[in-house]
């Protein structure tokens, strides 16, 4: 393939991309709308934010692996399809659990699609400078995805219901399919084993018992569930290595882990993402219903994150080249704790210009890390691994941020349901307001005037303050998450040529 073609090729490759970064973000503007026709309880929200991402985690390593024997553009076209029809179920949900369901199903594509574009970039590029500049592409159109979809989410939302958001991934899906079909070169390993349904059915077992113990160990306590999903996802985890370990052609090469700097690039990639993602999922909620902006005004605000990581990202693996590894990505992450450190200061009356500044900030450090440690780990495997090493890095990625949302979500919840109720107010209509944010402004139509108001401020402070602690938080753990990549990626180095 020509070089130019190859530029055409990634072009593709990271506009199927934006099919699951779009969903990402316009999901978080979308929550408030979708609160009042939907009435979701707060542990039903948090689900209907991280089924997806738990279903794409637990699939990941298996569908990058499944890439790497059968076609990666196979199944990037299998998921690109598939993203774009689940989303219109998304759209037409009438129940909580039905969005659930149709987000879980969302990540089963998504899990099928995500792998196969960052291996295709490893596929297209052998010079290591074109192949550092292509994944700052790959992660700059991750940050674009981001960008529109607030805007595009929130010139929708003011005209049209909430599952009109979920209908953006249909025409990239239509520009999408054939355009792979035509361009994409397909890749796979030249060499295929057999897929092995033992080690499939252990890494699903091991990330979905794992991360749905945490989650609801986090939200309810230690109850018998949780205990059993624990020691099942333990063990699943346990007998998954010593699988893998012991196959000639594994599912997953866990030697991969050995080398200090893969794995330094994966924590980084895990901590950072859960410190970082369980603080920005609320953000929209704060600027509409703390703020009381408007979803295209909250669109518009989140917007310089976006212009930070794609400035970054264009340029990390240049900057990781002359200053070294570990100084772009521990700093990096330096930049992404400072900046959530900063949003532990928002108030209700924070400025624009105060908010803007943070997210700029943050989204500078996220470009500096996260492009850098996916450079690192793709380059870390031959051309023919390729898919299950992204798979990695996106499970990384995944698992954060679910585990971040569980978490600080978790935490941030706890502090909200502990506002105290205004006299006045009907125990049914406190214990709705009490279940989360968007329950809480609906309830308000239904009181008096000034018991609504005494009622609505108290939600709002609860959940002020349960962002900053969040905030707080995921502060601490990407600050030490960047004092251990110091430490685990010296010596790493990104090849010159």
């Amino acid at each position: 393939m020509s070089k130019t073609m190859r530029w055409f090729a990634l072009a593709v490759v990271v506009l199927a991309e934006l099919l699951v970064t779009i969903d990402a973000t316009v999901l978080g503007l979308a929550i408030p709308f979708l609160s009042e026709d939907l009435h979701p309880s707060n542990t039903q929200l948090l689900w209907i934010a991280d089924v997806y991402s738990f279903v794409m985690a637990g699939l990941l390593i298996s569908m990058g692996s499944v890439g790497d024997r059968f076609g990666r553009k196979r199944m990037l076209l299998i998921g690109a399809a598939g993203f774009g029809l689940i989303s219109v179920l998304n759209a037409y949900a009438t129940s909580p659990e039905l969005l659930i369901l149709a987000r879980a199903l969302l990540g089963v594509a998504g899990a099928a699609l995500l792998p196969a574009t960052l291996a295709m970039v490893r596929t297209l590029f052998d010079d290591p400078a074109e192949r550092s500049f292509a994944i700052g592409v790959w992660g700059a159109m991750a940050s674009v995805g981001m960008a529109i979809g607030p805007l595009l989410g929130g010139v929708l939302l003011e005209h049209f219901w909430w599952g009109s958001v979920f209908l953006i991934n249909l025409p990239v899906m239509v520009l999408v399919v054939p355009l792979a079909m035509k361009l994409l070169p397909e890749s796979r390993n030249p060499n295929p084993a057999r897929l092995d349904p033992g080690s499939v059915a252990l890494s699903m077992i091991g990330l979905v018992g794992v991360v749905y113990a945490i989650k609801e160990a986090a939200q309810f306590g230690a109850r018998l569930d949780v205990l059993i999903a624990a020691v099942l996802g333990i063990g699943g985890l346990f007998w998954f290595v010593r699988r893998q370990l012991r196959l000639p052609n594994p599912l997953l090469n866990v030697r991969l882990f050995a080398n200090r700097g893969f794995t330094g690039a994966v924590l980084a990639d895990l901590f950072s993402i859960l410190g970082l993602a369980g603080t920005v999922f609320f953000l929209s909620q704060y600027l509409q219903m703390v703020q009381g902006r408007s979803p295209l005004q909250a669109g518009l605000i989140e917007l310089p994150v976006t212009v930070g990581a794609i400035i970054t990202g264009l340029i990390a693996g240049q900057l990781a080249r002359r200053s070294g590894v570990r100084v772009i990505v521990a700093g990096g992450l330096v930049l992404l704790g400072l900046a959530l450190g900063g949003m532990s200061l928002f108030a209700e009356d924070t400025s624009v210009l105060f908010i803007g500044v943070q997210l700029f900030i943050l989204g500078a450090g996220a470009g500096l890390a996260f492009t850098v440690t996916a450079d690192v780990i793709l380059s870390s495997v031959p051309t023919e691994q390729a898919g299950a090493a992204s798979a990695v890095s996106e499970t990384a990625y995944e698992l954060g941020g679910a585990f971040g949302i569980a978490l600080l979500g978790s935490a941030l919840s706890g502090i909200y349901r502990g506002f105290p109720t205004p006299s006045g107010v009907p125990r049914q209509l406190a214990d709705s307001a009490h279940s989360s944010l968007g329950n809480a402004i609906t309830v308000v139509g239904q009181l008096p005037e000034r018991t609504g108001y005494a009622l609505l401020e108290a939600a709002r402070s609860a959940f002020l303050s349960g962002l900053q602690v969040a905030a707080g938080l995921g502060a601490l753990l990407v600050l030490g998450t960047a004092v251990a990549a110091w430490f685990l990626l010296r010596h790493q180095r990104l090849h010159r040529s």
